[in-house]
């Protein structure tokens, strides 16, 4: 039990997990912010291009 009782405190002062939750969380939010851009990017595209399609069109 003793063993079990220093494995756990170890586990809990050991900083190592703290930082690959960091690294996940930011990596989320680059994700959702390249998501994002992109959307909006696709958007802006999709209106210069009917707006040059109803241009030659007429």
């Amino acid at each position: 039990m003793k063993n079990l009782k220093v494995k756990v405190q170890k586990f809990i002062t050991k900083e190592e997990g703290l930082t690959t939750v960091e690294y996940a969380v930011a990596g989320a939010v680059v994700a959702a912010a390249v998501l994002l851009a992109f959307t909006e990017l696709g958007a802006a595209v999709a209106t210069k291009i009917g707006a040059i399609t109803t241009s030659i069109t007429g």
